[in-house]
């Protein structure tokens, strides 16, 4: 298929540095999709609330990201925008705000993310009450669930359709659930979500056996490896932190420690702007994962040292042939 304007204005205008890397980690994307490989993007900082589940929903259903791994605040926060979207406040001016400006904002439930607010009353106690009553009907019937499988089941059933203040079609995870994409959510314990489960918990309504762990995914993550990587699976790596740090383990996890040959990760790249002389993983130059038996000498490897609301998008465009 021909490409579209974007992706022509990219091709003509991004010749070099960072400009000259997104080109060079889109064309790699796609020639390895062109191979038959599957992709993995893993999710760190706010994407969600950054929206870009408008062109990430549009990557999912058209065949193009075949598992995530994303942090608990991206999981929620795709749901929290899809029905308090109207409720969110903007704050452009950002910077100039005093700590006075902060407790006001605190006052009227609004918690920040860099310029934009998320709605605690409209957005967080909303859901809330939905996967409370998931939580407590699992503790009785004694079912067990991946975090992302109680938000899957909440989306599916459409319980919450009637609320949606966007449109459906740019919910990254509504379009997950709909293919029933595998995700892991390292550390989802250290969200919003995670907060209030323990809350409920703690109360007694219902109890920590019914969300399965971290290591389970783990466990998930490996047999779906061992099955997908024969015709090769890549890694793109949007941020850093344990989104991206917990599932790229799986190979030498699976290699090391388990004893089962498997191929390294076919592709790898990262869009990340973490300073790597100060001892920081997410900064790690990829030849540093070769150290660790996740990439090889040959894997296609890319970095782009730039803002990832900005490059992820045109990454996208440019492989939906925008």
């Amino acid at each position: 298929m021909s490409k579209g304007p974007i992706s022509t204005f990219l091709m003509t205008n991004f010749k070099h540095f960072n400009a000259a890397a997104l080109i060079d980690a889109a064309q790699g994307y796609e020639q390895k999709l062109l191979e038959g490989n599957k992709m993995l993007v893993s999710l760190a900082g706010a994407m969600s609330t950054a929206e870009l589940g408008i062109s990430l929903a549009e990557m999912i259903r058209s065949d193009k990201v075949h598992a995530i791994s994303c942090t608990g605040a991206n999981l929620e926060e795709d749901v929290f925008n899809l029905v308090a979207h109207n409720y969110y406040k903007r704050i452009p001016n950002y910077r100039d705000l005093n700590k006075e400006g902060e407790q006001e904002l605190l006052e009227n439930h609004y918690n920040r993310v860099t310029d934009t607010c998320i709605p605690e009353m409209e957005a967080i106690r909303v859901v809330e009450k939905h996967l409370v009553q998931r939580w407590v009907d699992a503790a009785n019937e004694e079912i067990r669930l991946f975090p992302h499988e109680f938000f899957y089941d909440l989306l599916l059933s459409k319980d919450i359709s009637a609320s949606y203040q966007i449109n459906p079609k740019h919910s990254w995870l509504l379009a997950a659930a709909e293919k029933n994409l595998p995700i892991v959510v390292p550390g989802w314990e250290d969200s919003t979500c995670g907060n209030f489960f323990a809350s409920h918990c703690i109360k007694g309504r219902t109890n920590p056996h019914v969300v399965k762990s971290g290591i389970e995914y783990m466990m998930e993550l490996a047999e779906w490896y061992q099955m997908e990587s024969e015709t090769g699976v890549g890694f793109f790596q949007i941020g850093g932190g344990i989104a991206g740090d917990f599932p790229i383990c799986v190979v030498p996890m699976i290699e090391q420690d388990l004893g089962v040959s498997v191929p390294l990760w076919s592709y790898f790249c990262q869009i990340s702007d973490s300073t790597t002389s100060y001892g920081s993983y997410s900064g790690a130059i990829p030849n540093e994962k070769i150290t660790w038996g996740k990439l090889g000498v040959d894997t296609p490897k890319f970095v782009i040292e730039s803002d990832a609301t900005i490059v992820a998008p045109l990454i996208f465009a440019y492989l939906l042939d925008k």
